[in-house]
């Protein structure tokens, strides 16, 4: 099992999908606040379709808060700012994805925090500026997942 941390989203329809992922993976979200929506959006909702009964998320007064709910020192930085591609970390149950709001990503007060090491990033053509939040989840997700032979799935 892995933990997805969102710090600060923006966009209540990736969230919802970021639930679904959760639900269908066995991952753990975690929302750190301030949220860009309420928990009651729509949007939230239609994009989580019925998934919210199925996924475990928890939401964080700030990113402090949060880690210490985690206490764990296995933290993988998102950022298109890193050097390290996604693939080259070496994930174990329990790690920590740790992505940033969409319009902005991860501040440089947070993501510089953290080794070179453990910042990774989503190659992409150049001149591009991101993908989409969702998405990016789901392919750090899924090769964390990968490599440990998708235990637990069918």
């Amino acid at each position: 099992m892995f933990h997805i941390v969102l710090y600060q989203p923006e966009i209540p329809g990736n969230t919802g999908n970021a639930i679904r992922l959760a639900a269908n993976t066995g991952a753990r979200l975690h929302l750190v606040h301030p949220l860009g929506f309420s928990m009651d959006s729509t949007r939230l909702k239609r994009a989580g379709l019925d998934y919210h009964e199925l996924a475990h998320v928890q939401e964080h007064a700030d990113l402090e808060a949060c880690l210490r709910a985690l206490d764990t020192d296995r933290i993988w930085v998102f950022s298109a700012h890193a050097g390290r591609h996604y693939t080259e970390a070496p994930y174990a149950r329990g790690d920590v994805l740790l992505f940033g709001p969409e319009t902005r990503g991860l501040p440089s007060e947070v993501r510089d925090t953290y080794p070179a090491e453990q910042r990774l990033r989503i190659p992409m053509i150049p001149g591009n500026r991101s993908i989409n939040l969702s998405n990016s989840l789901a392919i750090a997700l899924f090769e964390a997942w990968r490599q440990q032979d998708f235990a637990g799935s069918e």
